[in-house]
């Protein structure tokens, strides 16, 4: 579950945030000033962080260097500030995106799924990773983990799940499967097929609905159907 810090001094913009955030399905942790956000952020390793400019103690500002000196994690500067001098010194100081006050929860919301997305895709650039939700694929090291747990597959499920992986919310018949996973020279039936993916699936039983799964199109073939390719 991904998770958010949200540094906002306002207690009713604070909590309205996070009962967003949480029906969105974000794990939450509030701060409210400046040396406690901090605090927050070397303990919960936030994947996100929403930050309020005008702080009691440290300012957003001096946060935004804070955070960044200590570890990579996307920031959405949030601020009654609205001019364009305080939007450039938020993107030069490093952050992520720039929200204004006042805003909408469902806008606040889109924002992070953008920011994380993006982040998670140039992550798996730099990185040759796969997240699905709580399912992670390092095509480097050729490891699977749902919920931070290895899953180790043999071989031949963990060649269809890299190939299916690889084209998310597409159907591919036995025969594309065959041919593709087990190779043009193999000699058997299309229910080896069937096989690999009543065991991938049964590797994979705590990788949860809600963020994928692999589907039996019928009179078609499989589908490795996520609601939100290459993210978590």
């Amino acid at each position: 579950m991904e998770k958010i810090l949200i540094v906002e001094d306002e207690p009713a913009i604070n909590q309205v945030l996070t009962a967003y955030l949480k029906k969105a399905g974000y794990s939450v942790k509030q701060a409210f000033e400046g040396d406690q956000a901090l605090a927050i952020f070397k303990s919960y390793h936030p994947s996100l962080v929403l930050l309020d400019v005008m702080l009691p103690g440290k300012n957003g500002w001096e946060l935004l260097q804070m955070f960044r000196k200590l570890r990579p994690c996307p920031i959405i500067m949030l601020t009654a500030l609205n001019q364009i001098n305080h939007r450039l010194q938020g993107f030069e100081g490093g952050a992520d995106d720039y929200i204004p006050k006042p805003f909408y929860g469902e806008e606040v919301v889109a924002r992070v799924k953008a920011v994380l997305h993006r982040t998670h895709m140039q992550n798996e650039e730099e990185n040759n990773n796969r997240y699905f939700g709580k399912l992670h694929i390092d095509l480097d090291a050729h490891r699977v983990t749902v919920n931070d747990t290895e899953i180790v597959l043999p071989p031949r499920e963990m060649a269809l799940l890299i190939f299916l992986s690889a084209h998310p919310n597409k159907t591919f018949t036995r025969d594309h499967l065959l041919n593709a996973v087990w190779g043009v020279d193999f000699i058997g039936s299309d229910r080896a097929v069937d096989l690999s993916i009543k065991r991938l699936r049964k590797y994979l039983s705590d990788w949860h609905h809600e963020d994928g799964e692999i589907k039996t199109i019928r009179g078609l073939g499989y589908q490795f159907s996520v609601s939100k390719p290459f993210t978590s």
